[in-house]
C-alpha cells in the first residue's frame, strides 16, 4: 500500500485519545450486556442479535430556515470561497462517491441560496480520488490546489488521505474528510488543518466488537484489508470483543489489488468462528460468495462501512439475508434523502452524505466566523462553530445567528458535531444495518458513543 510516513504526534492529541470511549445503546432502547448473552454452540449457532428497532431510520430532518430572511454579510470578501472535493468515482470505494458528492452539492446549493459566504457565492470543484492502487489522488490534489481552493472535502479512504494529507495541509489548505476513520489522523502533525465529521474507528470498532458479543458470538474470525483503515478497525474490534469475553480465532489479511481470497476464507472457516467480520472494501463481492458457498450463514457475517453497500445486482436473492453492517453516523432521514435524490436521482446508498453535507456547512460557517476565506483562518474557527453556542442545524439559520453577533453550535445531518482540538468528532452515532432478502440493507438500530 502507498502510505506516507506519519509526522511527529502532538502531545495534546495523545492525551485526548487516552480519555477512552463511553458507549450507550440508544435506538433499540438498550440491549443486553455481553455478559448476559446466550451461549454459542459453534459455527454461528448461537448468533441471536437484538430485534431491529421499530423506529430505526424514522423521523425527519432538522427544520430549515428561510434563506430569504438571512441578513446581509457585515463583512465581504474579495476572494470568494472555493471548495474542492476529492471523492471516489473510481476504485474500490467508488460506491461511496455518489452520496458524498450529492451531500457536497446539496450543501453548496443551500449555502448559495442563503446568499453565499461573506457576500459571495461559494463554488466547488470535484475531482476523483481513485484508490491506493493509483496515483489519481495526488494528481487531483495538485489540480485542486492549483485552482486556489481553501478547503478540500475528502478523501473517503484513510489510505488515500495518507497519500495527500501532507500535500494539502502543507499548502495551508483545510482537508476535511467526511469518511476517514483511521485513528492515525488523531495524532498526525497536520498544522491543525485536518478535520473530519466521521468518528475514529476507536468508536466504530468498539461498537461492532461489543455488538457481536451481544449477539451471542464467543469466537470471531476476521478477514482484513491490510491498510490503515483495515488494520486500525481490526485492532479496535479485537480489543472490544476480547474485553467482552470473546476469543479471536482467526485473523487473515490481504492487500489492495488482490483478487484471490480462497486462502484467507479457508483459514477462517477452518477455525469455526461463531461470527466473521469482513473488514474490506468492494473485495466483499468476491469474499461473500466464497463464504456462503462453503456453508457460512449470512447471519454470521458482520460488515463495516467500507463494504456495507447495495449488493442487489451482485448476489442472488437471500445471499446476505440477516447479515449486518456498521456505518458511522446517524440514519439518513427521509426528507434529507428526498433532497439528495433531487440532486442525484440515481442514488442507491446514502453513506456519508450527511457527513459531506455537514463538511460544507462547517467550512462555510467557519469562514463567516473568521471573516476570511483563507484556509488557515477557517481552521481556527471550525471548533468554535461546533460547540458552546446556540443550537442550529443548517447554514441559513446558523449564519443568521453569526451575523447577529451570536455564538453558534452546529449540529448537522450526521448527528451532533463537536470537535476536539485534534479535529475529531467527540461524539457520534454508529448505525447498525441489516441485510434483506434482496441484498439491500435497512437501518436496524443506532449506538451513540463519546470519545
Amino acid at each position: 500500500m502507498i502510505s506516507l510516513p506519519q509526522g511527529a504526534p502532538r502531545a495534546a492529541k495523545l492525551t485526548a485519545l487516552s480519555i477512552g470511549v463511553a458507549l450507550l445503546a440508544t435506538a433499540c432502547g438498550g440491549s443486553p450486556t455481553p455478559g448476559s448473552t446466550t451461549t454459542a454452540a459453534g459455527a454461528g449457532a448461537g448468533i441471536a442479535c437484538p430485534a431491529p428497532s421499530a423506529t430505526a431510520g424514522g423521523g425527519t430532518s432538522q427544520a430549515t430556515a428561510d434563506a430569504g430572511s438571512v441578513p446581509a454579510a457585515t463583512t465581504t470578501t474579495p476572494t470568494p470561497l472555493k471548495i474542492g472535493s476529492l471523492l471516489p468515482t473510481t476504485g474500490s470505494l467508488a460506491f461511496l462517491g455518489p452520496p458524498e458528492i450529492a451531500g457536497v452539492n446539496l450543501g453548496i446549493k443551500e449555502v448559495n441560496a442563503a446568499g453565499g459566504v461573506l457576500g459571495k457565492p461559494v463554488s466547488v470543484v470535484h475531482r476523483d480520488s481513485g484508490d491506493t492502487k493509483t496515483d489519481i489522488a495526488t494528481q487531483s490534489t495538485t489540480a485542486l490546489l492549483g485552482q486556489g481552493v481553501s478547503a478540500i472535502i475528502g478523501a473517503a479512504s484513510s489510505g488515500v488521505s495518507k497519500t495527500v494529507i501532507n500535500q494539502i495541509t502543507g499548502a495551508g489548505v483545510v482537508q476535511f474528510s467526511p469518511a476517514n476513520t483511521s485513528p492515525d489522523f488523531t495524532t498526525w502533525e497536520d498544522k491543525n488543518l485536518y478535520w473530519r465529521t466521521a468518528p475514529s474507528d476507536v468508536l466504530q470498532g468498539k461498537v461492532l466488537g461489543n455488538y457481536m458479543a451481544t449477539c451471542g458470538a464467543q469466537t470471531l474470525g476476521m478477514i482484513v484489508l491490510n491498510d490503515a483503515y483495515g488494520t486500525g478497525l481490526q485492532k479496535n474490534i479485537k480489543e472490544a470483543f476480547e474485553a467482552a469475553g470473546g476469543q479471536i480465532v482467526a485473523e487473515e489479511l490481504f492487500n489492495e489489488g488482490d483478487s484471490q481470497f480462497s486462502s484467507q476464507v479457508d483459514k477462517v472457516i477452518a477455525a469455526k468462528p461463531d461470527a466473521i467480520a469482513l473488514i474490506t472494501f468492494d473485495q466483499a463481492k468476491s469474499i461473500v460468495p466464497l463464504m456462503t458457498g462453503k456453508g457460512i450463514k449470512p447471519t454470521q457475517l458482520f460488515m463495516v462501512d467500507g463494504n456495507t453497500s447495495d449488493y442487489s445486482k451482485d448476489f442472488k436473492a437471500g445471499t446476505l439475508k440477516g447479515a449486518q453492517g456498521t456505518i458511522p453516523g446517524t440514519f439518513a432521514k427521509e426528507d434529507f434523502k428526498k433532497q439528495l435524490l433531487a440532486i442525484d436521482p440515481a442514488l442507491k446508498d446514502y453513506s456519508y452524505a450527511g457527513e459531506s453535507y455537514d463538511a460544507v456547512n462547517l467550512i462555510s460557517l467557519a469562514a463567516e466566523a473568521a471573516k476570511s476565506t483563507k484556509g488557515t483562518e477557517i481552521s481556527k474557527q471550525l471548533k468554535a462553530v461546533s460547540e458552546g453556542g446556540e443550537k442550529c442545524t443548517n447554514f441559513a439559520s446558523c449564519v443568521t445567528l453569526l451575523r447577529n453577533g451570536k455564538d453558534i453550535d452546529y449540529d448537522g445531518q450526521s448527528g451532533p458535531v463537536t470537535f476536539s482540538e485534534q479535529g475529531d468528532p467527540t461524539e457520534a452515532f454508529i448505525g447498525i444495518y441489516e441485510y434483506q432478502d434482496d441484498n439491500t440493507y435497512k437501518p436496524a438500530r443506532e449506538e451513540f458513543g463519546k470519545l
